[in-house]
């Protein structure tokens, strides 16, 4: 069965989509302003890159109907928190958790929900951490708050989560058994790989800092 808006609610929702885009494109912006601050005080890059998406029409009709709800444009500014999102992409695990306390303790926005799939994975062995944030943003003549799913994750997470949901894409969302086994294990090895990752990093910046030390004898 096809799921989709009508045309009466595809127009309505048409209309408000450029409002959501309107807060990543803000969010963005101050981020970044926020990461050259960092790198400049810190001389520490915590983000390798960014990517952003709206959400189609199409995606945003099906997610109403599993939350069984009726699909408009309505429903959709009201249930679906998720239809612009960014996600960035950290070079270490244990910038994850630094970058959530930052984006936290900022005036800018608000954080209404954060969802730590770091420290507890899904059970597919999906990793991220998610944060819903919402955007104040002007809006013919009013402000609204507009939601914005951000997801950050490390490199070898995000090239997991990739094969994952080609797979699920395949199987119509029925993964057999043995490739969910498999998918499991690896994301457990990418884990792992993470951590070996972070390690080597650590004791090339204590290489570097006894470097330092020794020749400012």
């Amino acid at each position: 069965m096809s799921v989709n808006f009508s045309e009466i609610e595809l127009k309505r929702l048409q209309k408000i989509l450029p409002v959501y885009e309107k807060g990543r494109k803000l969010f963005l912006t101050k981020f970044m302003n926020l990461n050259k601050e960092l790198i400049k005080s810190q001389n520490i890059n915590m983000v390798e890159h960014v990517k952003e998406r709206l959400k189609s029409t199409g995606s945003i009709a099906r997610k109403l109907h599993r939350l069984n709800f009726e699909i408009t444009a309505e429903n959709a500014k009201k249930h679906i928190k998720d239809i612009s999102g960014i996600r960035i992409i950290c070079p270490f695990s244990k910038d994850i958790h630094i970058l959530v306390d930052i984006l936290s303790s900022k005036p800018d926005w608000i954080v209404t929900d954060k969802k730590d799939y770091i420290n507890k994975p899904k059970p597919s062995g999906y990793r991220s951490f998610h944060m819903i944030i919402e955007i104040p943003v002007s809006n013919s003549g009013k402000i609204e708050n507009i939601p914005l799913e951000i997801q950050i994750r490390t490199a070898a997470m995000d090239f997991w989560a990739a094969i994952e949901h080609q797979v699920r894409y395949k199987y119509n969302e029925h993964v057999p058994q043995h490739l969910s086994d498999e998918l499991e294990i690896c994301a457990d090895k990418i884990a792992e790989l993470d951590k070996r990752m972070l390690l080597i990093q650590e004791i090339i910046s204590l290489r570097n800092q006894y470097s330092f030390d020794d020749t400012s004898e």
